[in-house]
């Protein structure tokens, strides 16, 4: 069940999404598809959304998405070197125009000294530039972990859109 805060950002992500006639995808680790999950609830979404990547294993993130694992072992697979490659693999895997990728530490286990439970990296990629955001929410439990990062998630796609428009009206 999507609630009323995850539903008004997933329908705002698919009208402007479908108003710019662009294609948007989602990779993600620790959320599980759980972005690509309050895309596709709303009717229509097919018209902006026609690609998901779930890959919560660092094979997967290698084999599907092109991360290297070289940056995996270096790195570490919650990091924003990984997050980056992850939406750029993303949108070149799926040639969306605009990508979200997710990776973090959900909990209740997992953590260490530096990277603790509660640390997600994100990252939004455009055919024109990446950006980065990382968001500590803290060892709120699993579940919470989880639905913050969708909120985070889709809010960096809305503001991606936006930049987009502005950028385009300039």
């Amino acid at each position: 069940m999507i609630d009323d805060a995850v539903r008004h950002r997933a329908v705002a992500v698919i009208e402007q999404a479908t108003a710019r006639s662009w294609t948007v995808t989602a990779a993600e680790s620790c959320t599980g598809g759980l972005v690509a999950s309050a895309l596709t609830s709303i009717p229509g979404s097919s018209e902006a959304f026609g690609w998901g990547f779930v890959t919560y294993s660092n094979l997967a993130k290698q084999k599907l998405l092109g991360v290297s694992a070289l940056d995996l072992e270096r790195y570490g697979a919650v990091s924003e070197v990984v997050a980056r490659a992850m939406a750029e693999g993303a949108l070149s895997a799926s040639s969306a125009d605009l990508a979200v990728a997710i990776t973090g530490i959900a909990g209740p286990g997992g953590g260490s000294p530096n990277k603790a439970v509660g640390l997600v990296h994100f990252a939004v990629s455009t055919q024109a530039r990446t950006r980065h955001h990382v968001e500590q929410f803290g060892d709120l439990g699993r579940d919470r972990v989880r639905d913050g990062a969708v909120i985070v998630a889709l809010d960096l796609l809305l503001e991606a859109l936006s930049r987009t428009e502005r950028d385009q009206a300039g």
